[in-house]
């Protein structure tokens, strides 16, 4: 320690961190007391006498030093409550910068730059924020066998053996291309109804449908949903350039009729059977439209069948796959969306169908309280027509049966088992449950970094988009193809769109939820934790988005199951499949 030469009574004092002192043997502390001017071959007796003075000012800097070390070392022992602990001491700033001021921890999504370059507060609830107080290392929770191989096992793709995109059409089909687009003399106009996803599906058939009366095609009209009271139009939705242009080779697009159409009144048909072949189209529906020249058709749903040949199937899948993009604003919204939940690494996203309507529909009860089961069966008695399908099974024959959403207790029993890690982070997509926020408690608890679109969303963001139901399930589907790992609560037109679109991609990570095995598994409360999620594991090591093959089994949809009308691979083994 060293004194100034003007005042030799004047101490200086320093102060070292504690994790310099921990590192310092004795004889290093010894040296920084002693003077090196001094002879480091003094005797003991000198050494001694010396502390005895205790008038001398090198016994009140020793004593001061020895005091400062034994606080600090008492200190070091409870640091933790003091310093938020970090492995890098230079991002102690950052961390700090991340704290907010009612004392927790802001979310990694929680700050967001506006197009002024402001900060922004994406979300204000403590419930997407985590502690600042941090428990002691010893406090911590002790990792189970192969606990890290098994988190790194959930983010792990399948095995997509080589399987890529192949839209390669016959000569015959492009021989045919050519006279089907330059006609003029027949148009087919489409009125598509329901849900997002539903209307995709419909717009893939009115294409095909089209191809095959070799029409030209009016951009379809998407029909008022009754129950959200969306209006949305195509272009609205869907990228209309785009659409026409993919497909300039196969059918032609018109925004409108010409006029030497406009005052034709179309040929109607409204109710066209289910699962119908090409064939049966021709002989139905081509003399109308040759002597009409407009044929107008509703309720496609389903109506087309699902087993096509070749070059249909490969058409199904370009419109599906490329030509119906959505519009630039929704395209914009939701890549944003998703790169700020992709911004600390990879997530997964959920389909929660959770609902009030879903569960009526379903026949299937919520299982949140007798309450909430009454207003259920209230509703399903009052409007009986909602009910989907088998409607003399009891809620219990279609549970065990796995046609009931699974709830959020399920849901988090089931991520868990799979190796889902705590810090996960979760988008989750879907209208409100029923229950509200409450009813997503036990996955919210278990996972903590859980988010919407509303929680990622910027003040104003989602405005443009506000009351059009379709604009919002399309900003879902972005977030969610863009997922690592997405996983339905159900099925339904959107995991089924999901399932071959993420197919397409390169079978990125899609898990279908065994229920009908794994529901007596859920049941048995007396199965050990390690064995439940043995079992869960292996029901589900085939249910993980590999290559499955659509001939397997009759009426699969091409655009679910895209192997091999739409995808090939350069190997030829594949015993498995």
């Amino acid at each position: 320690m060293a004194k100034s030469k003007s005042n030799k009574n004047k101490v200086s004092y320093i102060s070292v961190p504690s994790q310099i002192i921990n590192s310092l043997s004795a004889s290093s502390l010894q040296s920084l007391l002693t003077s090196p001017k001094k002879s480091c071959s003094r005797s003991k007796a000198r050494y001694l006498s010396l502390l005895t003075k205790y008038r001398s000012p090198s016994f009140w800097v020793f004593f001061l030093f020895l005091f400062g070390i034994l606080g600090m070392l008492k200190l070091g022992f409870n640091l933790n409550t003091l310093i938020p602990y970090s492995p890098y001491p230079c991002a102690t700033s950052q961390f700090h910068a991340l704290v907010s001021s009612n004392g927790y921890l802001k979310s990694h999504m929680s700050i967001a730059s506006n197009e002024n370059g402001q900060k922004a507060e994406v979300f204000d609830s403590l419930s997407h924020s985590l502690p600042l107080i941090l428990k002691e290392k010893e406090e911590e929770p002790k990792s189970e066998p192969n606990s890290d191989k098994a988190i790194s096992d959930f983010w792990k793709q399948p095995d997509g053996l080589g399987y890529r995109p192949c839209l390669d059409f016959t000569r015959d089909y492009q021989k045919a291309s050519v006279v089907t687009v330059k006609d003029r003399t027949k148009y087919l106009m489409v009125v598509v109804a329901g849900g997002l996803n539903q209307q995709r599906n419909q717009i893939v058939d009115a294409v095909v449908i089209a191809r095959i009366l070799g029409a030209a095609l009016v951009v379809p009209i998407l029909q008022v949903n009754v129950i959200w009271g969306d209006e949305s139009e195509f272009s609205d939705i869907f990228d209309m350039e785009h659409f026409k242009k993919v497909l300039a080779n196969d059918v032609r697009i018109v925004s409108s009729l010409p006029s030497t159409h406009i005052m034709t009144r179309p040929v109607e048909e409204k109710r066209t059977p289910l699962h119908v072949s090409p064939s049966w189209i021709r002989s139905r529906y081509l003399k109308r439209i040759k002597r009409e020249g407009v044929l107008l058709l509703r309720g496609l749903d389903s109506r087309l069948s699902k087993d096509l040949p070749s070059d249909l199937q490969k058409l199904r899948c370009k419109v599906a796959f490329h030509a119906l993009r959505f519009a630039p604003p929704i395209l914009g919204i939701g890549n944003k969306l998703a790169e700020r939940m992709r911004s600390k690494g990879p997530y997964l996203a959920l389909h929660l169908r959770m609902e009030k309507d879903v569960w009526v529909r379903t026949g299937c009860l919520p299982g949140l309280s007798h309450e909430y089961d009454e207003i259920v069966n209230s509703e399903r008695i009052q409007r009986p027509e909602l009910l989907t399908a088998r409607s003399k099974m009891t809620y219990h024959e279609r549970k065990l049966a796995g046609l009931c959403p699974l709830n959020a207790v399920e849901v988090t029993r089931l991520l868990k088992a799979l190796g889902a890690p705590k810090d996960a982070r979760i988008y989750w997509a879907g209208g409100e449950p029923l229950g509200g926020r409450e009813a997503l408690l036990p996955l919210t608890r278990e996972f903590s970094h859980f988010y919407n679109k509303e929680d990622l969303a910027l003040p104003g963001e989602l405005e443009p988009f506000a009351k059009r139901a379709s604009v919002m399930a399309a900003i879902d589907y972005i977030v969610s193809e863009n997922s690592d790992v997405f996983m339905p609560s159900h099925g339904g037109n959107m995991g089924h769109a999901l399932q071959g679109q993420r197919a397409y991609a390169g079978h990125k990570k899609y898990i279908t939820p065994d229920k009908r095995h794994m529901l007596p598994y859920f049941l048995d409360s007396s199965l050990p934790e390690v064995e439940f999620n043995r079992i869960i594991k292996e029901l589900h090591s085939d249910s993980l988005g590999q290559p499955d093959i659509r001939i397997s089994k009759v009426g699969r949809d091409v655009t679910k199951y895209p192997i091999p009308e739409c995808m090939c691979s350069d190997s030829h083994a594949h015993p498995h499949l």
